[in-house]
């Protein structure tokens, strides 16, 4: 288990199977810092509240004005909010190491108002208190395995990181996190916003050695501009000129809920570009908006603006923004200001943009991440790295890599799959369901019926062919219905139909819709998971005159999972930790609403495998207070899950194999502490001697290292590293259990690696055995004819928890801007309906 050096497991030793190879990596050495103390001060600029941006601009002036008496050409460094670290003591003037000045900014340091103005003066008060010092050599002996992560430690690699980083912060004006961004080649997106590029980094402890990690990525920004051409934009239309019949009051609150927030300045009051944020919209346009002036004499906004600006206005029949409490802008007079990130959830056409943006050939994503090096000024003459004693190797650090053979993958028969993908042409499901009460309901009013026959036809024909029992070769009963109307009703009616035909309980719906129309899907699955009971399939009507073998044989696939079939397994002596003793494989996940979102919960999804395949999952989701990480309910899931899995296979799990997906490494200890303690109390429940043993693994594909093949023959088509790369030397953390493994074959862009680290392991896994299943099991993804980036486990937890967002009352899903802050959270927890019993056995969410 753990031991001196960590609270989690040490790493058994490197593993060894598969065809040694060498990959280019993201992080480059830091070949050297200062091995000695570092000084680190708190420091308060102003009241404390002031904005990084501005922080930074004050700490400019003062470290080369003001605070000269006192730095003597020592040059610290500040992270924009709190810390400042020095590789040399500074000089107070009195004996209590505090120190107090004034700086004083022209531009009032970019300040958002002219209220903000006012409160600051332009004048801003640093106070500079010393809080400690930090041994470098603590960071030295923690790399070198010779003591634990201590907290001096990470307080050192805050110190790295922070040095790394502060002539960029310096340089860039548009910081977001570890990222700088940059408006230089950006992209413009549908509705509004637009994509810029950036350089990401962080330092990072490796084995032996500190690393920094520096990636390439890219945000969405609102687009800068005249608001009138932004609003035009926002609700699709072609030019301003569509709306001067007037806006909708939907058009009007989806403006609103996009606005909201922003900030613009104003261009009516010549030279002065004062700021304000956008509070809320007028209901009325300009012409019809009043106000009373200081005579108390009502004026339409205008008509204030003629009088008072001689502006004429021509967009008059546009609704006023409002700023403060009741301060009316017209639109044409404002524009949004550059650089402001959108936090929005992007809709289906800026994501499709964004994905065209982001997506970059291996080799070119390699130049810019050296050129994001560059970016970040990591040169031997920086002074601020030359006084910390810091050297960044210019070039990508080669680390030493395996490629683990690919498994035999049973269908009816085994086949080894070349290069991580294959197609189901010639192969049979392992084990087909029995399909015989089940009906279609068409949602598309302008399709054909004789199309819609045709394409059942095929359909019906390809689950035949690749393995499906299907009772009846009789067409399925068919019924339409209007993608506006009740969907209630409709699915009801088509549930009754189907099973009043085969007598029978229905087992399936199969659903065509118009369009990808998140509304609609959103309202059929809140039915048929927690109404009716019955999987349902939904297919886009685009594929119904084509009905190629390809596209029904992937539905087949999903239709068998709901049904309780068997698509594929694994040889049982390629699993041997699952098949030689009772062994459960758990994959959990919990989701969080999007941001701004301050009230709808968060959703944590758990699910088990049934059988000694770990081809079969049974699920369970609970609905938690927002943003809690930690899974609340995970005692009573995991004890749900035992209990299907003793119904399922007549015995209790002797070996729980535990996949944690979404936890950042600063959760680690709370994780580990909590989660496992409620795996262990999920089993005493049961039974006060009942102790399986338990390994608990947190899964990672938020993080930014990707490798690059060294040599042409190591790499896929898509010139990435070929599926089965697996990592764990010198860039993985010093001594603790982890590793890099990329299963999957890369389709486009450069591929994301997943990142496993064990936290707790009473099996006594070896790297190779852990390696090798957690590869393995990647090959047996239900729904897909390749291997998957991620083990199963956690990808059905992700299709679960996202499943989950359909199970709430009353919602329009469509609505990606939507907020629910006007709702109590209880209320929030309690509109959430459970999925009904007899889907939680089958993999209704695929």
């Amino acid at each position: 288990m753990s031991s001196a050096l960590t609270n989690f497991v040490l790493r058994p030793e490197h593993g060894k199977i598969g065809t040694p190879i060498k990959v280019r990596s993201n992080f480059f050495e830091i070949q050297s810092f200062n091995q000695g103390i570092i000084h680190h001060y708190d420091v308060t600029i102003g009241d404390g509240k002031v904005p990084p941006a501005v922080n930074r601009k004050v700490w400019q002036k003062f470290e080369m004005v003001e605070g000269q008496s006192m730095l003597r050409n020592v040059r610290p460094v500040f992270d924009g909010r709190k810390n400042v670290f020095s590789p040399k003591a500074l000089h107070f003037s009195g004996p209590e190491q505090v120190g107090q000045f004034e700086v004083e900014l022209s531009d009032g340091g970019g300040e958002s108002s002219s209220a903000s103005r006012r409160r600051v003066s332009g004048k801003f008060v640093i106070r500079i208190k010393k809080v400690g010092e930090v041994n470098m050599l603590e960071l030295s002996n923690f790399l070198q395995r010779k003591s634990q992560q201590t907290p001096g430690c990470l307080t050192a690699i805050q110190a790295l990181d922070v040095l790394i980083r502060h002539v960029p912060s310096m340089t860039f004006d548009t910081v977001v996190g570890r990222s700088f961004y940059t408006p230089q080649d950006l992209r413009v997106l549908p509705n509004g916003a637009e994509v810029w590029s950036g350089v990401y980094s962080s330092a990072r402890p490796g084995a032996g050695n500190m690393f920094l990690n520096v990636d390439v990525c890219a945000t969405a920004f609102y687009e800068s501009g005249p608001l009138p051409g932004m609003v035009a934009k926002i609700l699709g239309r072609r030019s301003i000129d569509e709306l001067r019949r007037g806006i909708t009051d939907r058009d009007r609150a989806k403006l609103e809920r996009f606005l909201k927030s922003v900030q613009i300045q104003v261009k009516h009051r010549g030279d002065k570009k004062f700021k304000y944020k956008i509070t809320r919209l007028t209901p009325t346009p300009a012409e019809r908006t009043f106000f009373k002036n200081q005579d108390d004499e009502e004026k339409s906004v205008s008509q204030y603006f003629t009088e008072q600006y001689n502006m004429r206005l021509s967009y008059a029949f546009l609704p006023c923004i409002v700023v403060r409490k009741d301060m009316f802008l017209p639109m044409e007079v404002c524009e949004i200001v550059p650089g402001q990130r959108f936090m929005k959830k992007l809709d289906e056409k800026q994501t499709a943009e964004m994905i065209k943006f982001t997506c970059q050939k291996p080799d070119i994503r390699a130049n810019k991440t050296r050129q994001g090096l560059t970016m970040l000024q990591c040169k031997p003459e920086n002074p601020y790295l030359k006084q910390f004693g810091v050297k960044v190797n210019p070039d990508m650090a080669i680390v030493q890599a395996r490629v683990l053979p690919p498994p035999q993958v049973m269908y009816s028969q085994g086949f080894t799959p070349n290069d991580g993908a294959w197609n189901m042409r010639g192969k049979k499901l392992a084990k087909g369901a029995s399909l015989g009460s089940w009906s279609v309901v068409n949602f598309h009013v302008g399709l054909a019926r004789p199309s819609i026959e045709r394409f059942i036809r095929e359909l019906t024909q390809a689950f035949i062919n690749v393995g499906l029992d299907v009772v009846k070769r009789d067409p399925p009963i068919m019924i339409n219905a209007d993608p506006q109307g009740n969907i209630d009703r409709t699915m009801k009616e088509a549930w009754l139909q189907a099973g009043n035909a085969a007598k029978a309980n229905p087992q399936l719906i199969v659903c065509i819709l118009p369009v990808r129309n998140t509304q609609l899907y959103g309202e059929i699955k809140n039915i048929s998971d927690t109404v009716l009971g019955t999987p349902t399939q939904c297919l886009q009507s685009k594929h119904i005159n084509s009905a190629r073998f390809d596209y029904c044989a992937n539905v087949c696939l999903k239709v068998n999972m709901k049904l309780g079939g068997m698509n594929k397994y694994l040889p049982a002596n390629l699993t041997p930790f699952l098949a030689q003793r009772p062994t459960i494989v758990f994959g959990a996940d919990v989701t969080h609403p999007a941001p701004g979102d301050v009230n709808r919960p968060s959703i944590a999804a758990v699910t088990a495998s049934m059988d000694a395949r770990a081809t079969n999952y049974s699920s369970e989701i609970r609905v938690q207070s927002s943003r809690t990480e930690i899974i609340t309910d995970l005692s009573d899931m995991v004890k749900e899950q035992l209990k299907k899995f003793y119904k399922n296979c007549g015995q209790k799990p002797d070996r729980i194999l535990f996949y944690r997906d979404g936890v950042s490494e600063g959760q680690f200890q709370a994780v580990l502490t909590e989660e496992v303690q409620r795996i262990h109390a999920a089993c005493a429940s049961l039974d006060k001697t009942y102790k399986p043993k338990v390994t608990f693994v947190v899964v990672k594909k938020r993080h930014h290292a990707r490798f690059f093949p060294v040599s042409k023959q190591d790499t896929d088509r898509s010139g990435n590293c070929q599926p089965g790369t697996v990592i764990d030397t010198k860039i993985v953390h010093p001594f603790e259990f982890d590793f890099y493994l990329q299963s999957h074959q890369g389709i486009q862009g450069t591929s994301r690696p997943t990142h496993y680290h064990v936290l707790y392991d009473e099996n006594k896994f070896t790297a190779d055995a852990l390696q090798e299943l957690s590869y393995r099991l990647c090959y047996i993804y239900g729904r897909a004819t390749r291997a998957v980036s991620m083990v199963p486990p956690v990808y059905y937890a992700h299709l679960l928890a996202f499943r989950a967002r359909f199970h709430r009352h009353g919602v329009n899903w469509s609505d990606t801007g939507a907020t629910s802050e006007t709702v109590e959270s209880e209320q929030q927890l309690a509109s959430y309906a459970r999925v009904k019993p007899e889907l939680q056995k089958v993999m209704y969410f695929m």
